[in-house]
């Protein structure tokens, strides 16, 4: 859908992307969404699926996958040890 946007074909447009960003595409948008995940998991109150859903994916396991290879830590835990972390202050 970018590519149509600006008018080059997909792969010119990854291309480009890749060159300017240093990070294709689609590993740009997974790294933008683990970061809005961690935003959303420092608050209580809301779930991972929920989580999952807001940044994207329509199932909790494919954002425990993702969230896991790209932080290295499933978000759960990735909470627990944040959370404890903050409490601590």
């Amino acid at each position: 859908m970018l590519a149509h946007e600006v008018g080059l074909s997909r792969s010119a447009f990854a291309d480009r992307f890749a060159h300017f960003v240093q990070d294709s595409p689609m590993q740009y948008l997974t790294r933008w969404r683990m970061q809005l995940a961690t935003h959303l998991l420092d608050r209580q109150g809301i779930g991972l699926a929920q989580v999952a859903a807001q940044v994207g994916y329509e199932s909790e396991a494919a954002f425990n996958r993702a969230f896991k290879k790209c932080v290295g830590i499933p978000p759960g835990a990735w909470r627990r040890t944040h959370l404890s972390t903050s409490s601590r202050e």
